[in-house]
């Protein structure tokens, strides 16, 4: 999903970048770690002033080494260097990463430790995004991990990064402290929400959904959407609109497809059409509506991404549309078609899958409203 044209080096050797410094916006869709890896590891190489990483899970071996490596020298050469890595998400590795990274003279926190479960600290930092120079920015579902990349013939977990060039990396790097912001520029809308925040980038799927006239595609790995997102879809579709769902034929996250495969009849007996990817596991959070308006990010369809720490991006703009458009038709075109016979089970199956999934999703809501409920007090 790459431009044709690899963009320009961030600086030339020894000019640091201002700061303040306006640029057009420029946009790539990058598919997978195996995309998104060398651009990123290229950008923090490339860096003179700093480099802003935060991230769910943060891997120690494999192209997470690389990644240490690179910021290590980043920061040995004098860029101002920080990390955030979720305390959860990064538990096997993020004391190697502290100690490291703090001996090179970089920054590194890590949230929401396992430690403070016992002040009722639950919820995490889900944001994945690298920005560097205040220049160019990566956003969307990717962790640091060799899952996320192809190994020979096997391919990585389907999942997008959004390439970010121009005034909005500006914006971002003056907010990155600033919990939740919704930043615009040009075609491009940038939402970071803050702990429960999460609605607001809620409303902007429901938003694309309600405006949508032709086709609304959506790619989440983690599908448990509450009553009203789901009255959304249906809606689209009843009212003439394609809705296609592609959803995971496998997950890493134990009982998350079950809890999905609950809603299929419904949907399909609504017109939705659903999709189910097995040649990996699917780890995206995309959706292309009508095929110009793109959103993509950490924020997954799920009860906790509502009180999580979350990015989505809302682009509206030719080359980028085209480049998703691509990714989801070749992924939908190696997706296995679920049709409403699909679903046809025993009693028992039947029963036994309805029951797991419910008992899932009932307890993801639960826990997302008390965490909610915590934040306002």
């Amino acid at each position: 999903m790459r431009a044709e044209a690899s963009p320009p080096p961030l600086t030339a050797p020894g000019v640091r970048v201002p700061l303040n410094e306006v640029r057009e916006e420029r946009f790539t869709l990058l598919d997978g770690g195996t995309e998104a890896y060398p651009r990123m590891l290229e950008a923090i190489a490339s860096a003179q002033v700093r480099v802003h990483l935060e991230v769910y899970t943060f891997e120690r071996d494999g192209i997470g080494a690389r990644f240490l490596e690179a910021l290590v020298a980043a920061a040995h050469r004098g860029v101002a260097v920080k990390v955030v890595v979720d305390g959860w998400g990064s538990i096997g590795a993020s004391r190697h990463l502290t100690q490291t990274l703090e001996a090179a003279g970089a920054k590194v926190r890590v949230y929401n430790p396992l430690t403070s479960l016992c002040t009722g600290r639950s919820w995490r930092n889900h944001r994945k995004i690298l920005l560097v120079d205040d220049s160019v920015a990566f956003l969307g579902g990717i962790n640091i991990g060799d899952a996320y990349a192809a190994n020979g013939d096997q391919p990585g977990w389907a999942d997008l990064a959004l390439e970010l060039r121009g005034d909005i990396c500006r914006q971002l790097g003056a907010t990155l402290h600033a919990g939740a912001s919704a930043l615009e520029s040009g075609a491009v809308r940038l939402f970071l929400s803050g702990f429960a925040g999460g609605h607001r980038l809620r409303k902007r799927y429901l938003q694309a959904i309600d405006g949508a006239e032709h086709e609304v595609v959506l790619a989440h790995a983690y599908f448990l959407p509450d009553k009203g997102f789901m009255r959304a879809l249906k809606r689209a579709s009843r009212r003439g609109v394609a809705v296609r769902l592609m959803l995971a034929g496998r997950s890493d996250v134990v009982f998350a497809r079950a809890a999905t495969m609950r809603l299929y009849r419904d949907f399909l007996r609504a017109g939705v059409s659903i999709h189910e990817w097995t040649d990996s596991t699917l780890h995206a959070k995309a959706a292309l509506v009508d095929g110009r308006k793109l959103l993509v990010g950490s924020f997954n369809l799920d009860p906790l991404s509502l009180v999580n720490l979350e990015t989505l991006v809302e682009v509206e703009e030719p080359g980028v549309a085209a480049q998703a458009q691509r990714w989801f038709d070749k992924h939908l075109r190696g997706s296995r078609r679920v049709y409403l016979e699909d679903c046809a089970r025993s009693g028992l199956q039947q029963w036994l899958l309805d029951i797991v999934g419910l008992a899932v999703a009932r307890l993801a809501e639960r826990f997302a409203s008390f965490m909610g409920r915590r934040r306002k007090r």
